[in-house]
């Protein structure tokens, strides 16, 4: 894997043992492209595996980013991922290994974005969302992005939070979700 913007446009991303689907390049460029410019930005990356995407976040100019992975096998890898990018850019990101619905419930902090990329077998897609809107984990103007394949779906609008642009890559689909804006 390697990461395809900003500071760190190019460099080559360790992959963890155990079960992996990593987000493909094409649909990060993408969805970073999307987003723009990242600076000063905080972020969440959720089912991380490798950490790609909270280290494509900081290569693009987020300043706070956290990821969360439950998978142990994934922690060594994960480390090294990090640490090399820590020492490049000089932006910590903090690590939770821990399952994703654990940490949602912990957190205190909110976030500009936060990206789930759950396994496709995972059923729990619209809780996760539901969470982060119960919990307000979503600053203001962030917005929730959730990875998932073409035979699932989710609605329009889970809580308070409603969609505002899906995007299609080849089987995947990438939801963006919004706070609902009260007239």
């Amino acid at each position: 894997m390697r990461i395809t913007g900003g500071k760190l446009k190019g460099k080559i991303i360790k992959c963890p043992d155990g079960i992996i689907r990593p987000a493909m390049d094409r649909m990060r460029e993408s969805v970073f492209a999307i987003l723009g410019d990242l600076t000063g930005k905080s972020w969440l990356d959720m089912f991380s595996g490798s950490g790609t995407i909270a280290i494509e976040a900081v290569s693009r100019g987020a300043t706070e980013v956290q990821l969360c992975e439950k998978d142990k096998i994934k922690v060594k890898t994960i480390f090294e991922n990090v640490s090399v990018t820590e020492k490049e850019l000089g932006v910590k990101i903090g690590c939770h290994f821990m399952a994703v619905e654990l940490f949602l419930k912990r957190c205190k902090n909110t976030f500009d974005y936060i990206f789930f990329d759950p396994p496709f077998p995972y059923k729990y897609r619209k809780d996760l969302i539901s969470l982060v809107d119960k919990n307000n984990l979503l600053n203001k103007d962030g917005t929730v992005l959730i990875h998932y394949p073409e035979e699932d779906s989710l609605p329009d609008k889970i809580g308070n939070l409603v969609l505002v642009d899906k995007r299609i890559y080849g089987r995947s689909i990438v939801n963006f979700y919004k706070k609902e804006v009260s007239e």
